[in-house]
């Protein structure tokens, strides 16, 4: 006789349905995240990819169907072993008033903390390493609301990353920051998928981004899964039509071969329109 010890998946979820005001914005969605991989999750506005992610956080509760973490349905478990195995950071977050930058990434460790008990080690090391990942060691003693939109974001993720879970789920993580900061969070990401065996989930818009460092690709239209599977597998032209309303050539990425969306112009009428005709 033989056993398997096959584990469950992190994070999946089961005919998941979500409406706001008799609007059903998730139809019946059936999704299992992979672990140990950064999946992407991209799809037009309103489309519904932020609602999945919250709804896969525990942040909404479904009208129908259900979402297990570890195998077993995460409306049943404390609040308190969720915040050990899932971490959520969403669009926007408001910092409380005055509040130190090292104060607020040391909310993260909260939930692996026993209460009136002193910061171990463990504690010390975590909020560290997020501090030197994300770049703010320097910002530790400014006040968050003085900081830029770009700081406070990473400061934010600096929080997440302090929380230590396997688990990470991230709404639009770039915004506010500028390109270059951008490309280091995405391989920050896959640093920490590659090197730590993170399972990391972002609702993302840089088709080229994700194409690049992103292992899963989930498409999202009108509240259902349009395609999954790896960017270079699924991503085609018909896609992004039916998804996005994109008319584009996707051609390899000349540094790593990924696939490159190169979006087609509406008009002639753009500079240098005249040398590129044929």
């Amino acid at each position: 006789m033989t056993t398997t010890n096959s584990l469950p998946p992190l994070i999946q979820a089961r005919g998941l349905s979500v409406a706001f005001g008799g609007n059903r914005v998730l139809q019946g969605l059936d999704i299992t995240i992979p672990d140990n991989r950064f999946t992407a999750i991209v799809g037009a506005n309103g489309s519904g990819k932020s609602t999945l992610l919250k709804a896969l956080a525990r942040v909404l509760r479904p009208d129908e169907g259900e979402v297990l973490l570890e195998g077993r349905p995460i409306l049943g478990q404390s609040s308190r072993y969720i915040a050990k195995r899932l971490g959520f950071l969403p669009q926007s977050s408001i910092a409380p008033d005055s509040i130190l930058v090292a104060d607020l990434v040391w909310r993260g460790r909260f939930p692996h903390r026993q209460l009136l008990r002193r910061a171990t080690i463990e504690d010390i090391a975590a909020v560290e390493h997020a501090l030197q990942l994300t770049g703010i060691e320097d910002l530790v003693e400014r006040r968050v609301d003085e900081l830029s939109g770009g700081q406070r974001q990473r400061v934010w993720i600096a929080m997440a990353l302090a929380q230590k879970t396997p688990l990470l789920m991230l709404d639009e993580p770039t915004t506010f920051l500028d390109i270059a900061h951008q490309i280091e969070l995405m391989e920050l990401f896959a640093m920490l998928v590659r090197r730590e065996g993170r399972t990391i989930v972002a609702v993302l818009h840089d088709l080229n981004q994700v194409c690049r460092y992103a292992d899963h690709l989930v498409a999202i239209r009108h509240g259902g899964i349009a395609a999954e599977g790896r960017p270079a597998e699924i991503l085609t032209v018909e896609l992004l039509q039916h998804v996005f309303g994109l008319a584009a050539t996707i051609m390899p990425d000349p540094l790593t071969g990924t696939p490159m969306v190169v979006p087609t112009p509406l008009s002639r009428e753009w500079p240098g329109a005249e040398e590129a005709s044929p």
